[in-house]
């Protein structure tokens, strides 16, 4: 499954497999082995959002540290996080971005990748 997979997204096994791990480690899959094992998802696509595979692979959503909910860290350089212009808006660039991500399921994008194949010329 892993090789098929690999070869289909263009992605070396090596790296897939690595993925696979961590969304294992994550609880988004579970593996079976030996035949007719492979990896499948442990709840179904439309409630696995994109935005807790994101958190999962890459880490929190904000675009800087001192944005971040989960993993807050203050530059350095800042003299008062409460009124910096930079942080006030990564934080609204952090909202904006969980709110699209935390709504949108594996489910949903697989239909916008169907709906689009639907409507490209052959």
């Amino acid at each position: 499954m892993v090789p098929t997979l690999a070869r289909q997204g263009g992605i070396p096994e090596k790296s897939l497999e690595q993925i696979l791990l961590v969304l294992k480690i994550g609880g988004i899959v579970r593996s079976k082995a030996g035949r007719g094992g492979g990896y499948q998802l442990t709840k179904p696509p439309d409630q696995i959002t994109i935005g807790s595979v994101i958190r999962i692979i890459e880490g929190p959503l904000a675009p800087l540290p001192c944005a971040s909910e989960t993993a807050y860290r203050p530059c350095e350089e800042c003299p008062d996080p409460e009124e910096c212009g930079t942080r006030l808006l990564m934080r609204q660039v952090r909202d904006a971005t969980a709110h699209i991500l935390d709504r949108t399921t594996l489910a949903d994008v697989c239909r916008m990748v169907d709906k689009k194949k639907a409507v490209l010329p052959l």
